[in-house]
């Protein structure tokens, strides 16, 4: 059976020198591989495939079938390197705390020990609605049980 270590190491000596990093891989029973990347800009599917043939090379399938998926870390995934966090800086995110609280608003700030939000209220004004900044939340990082960003269509 493929290792978990032995794909995040030839992972990481793939994307050596780009802004993009491994954020999780699982190796499923089955020999099913599925590897997460995320970027300080942006992943694209190129970056996907080149990733996945550099994988690819370094295993015969003559000797272990595997599959082999890489994708980028989904919007609707959890945040969950501390450099995800920093590129979510200005966006709306909900954290779930430790203690099973939840609060939304706008990533402030990020540092190793915290992270701060800001509630975003929305006032309606007859037909005309007004977001206004709300409280500010400090949460220390080792409090934090999941951090996902809110994607608004509006």
């Amino acid at each position: 059976m493929i290792r978990k270590e032995e794909i995040i190491e030839l992972a990481e000596e793939a994307l050596e020198g780009t802004d993009r990093f491994v954020v999780d891989v699982l190796v499923k029973i089955d020999n099913r591989i599925l590897v997460f990347i995320d970027s300080d800009t942006s992943v694209t599917i190129a970056h996907c495939v080149e990733l996945s043939r550099f994988i690819e090379q370094h295993f015969d399938r003559e000797e272990e079938d595997f599959e082999l998926r890489v994708s980028s870390a989904g919007i609707d995934q959890p945040l969950r390197m501390f450099r995800q966090y920093k590129k979510a800086i200005g966006r709306q995110v909900e954290v779930k705390t430790t203690d099973d609280q939840v609060l939304t608003g706008v990533l402030l700030t990020v540092s190793e020990e915290a992270l701060e939000l800001e509630e975003r209220i929305i006032k309606q004004y007859n037909k005309l609605k007004k977001e206004v900044k709300g409280e500010r939340f400090t949460i220390a990082v080792d409090q934090i049980e999941e951090i996902k960003e809110i994607i608004d269509f509006h």
